[in-house]
């Protein structure tokens, strides 16, 4: 894995507020994960979109486990 590939994208958690830091893999391509957050434990959906040409971040989105992402 190439340490170019990772990045910390900032957020609130959807469910409690809190501020969180998560290091996202974009060697993965575009792709759908889930992450816990570090303080009520809900699981967090988490979609990286990338684009097909040149590999840079068109989107990050989170939302609760049950969105529709």
């Amino acid at each position: 894995m190439d340490d170019d590939a990772l990045i910390e994208h900032a957020f609130d958690c959807p469910y409690c507020g809190t501020s969180l830091t998560f290091v996202i893999d974009t060697s993965q391509g575009s792709h759908t994960t889930w992450e816990d957050c570090h303080r009520c434990c809900a699981p967090i959906q988490v979609q990286v979109v990338l684009s097909p040409m040149t590999g840079e971040i068109e989107a990050i989105t989170t939302g609760r486990d049950d969105d529709v992402l």
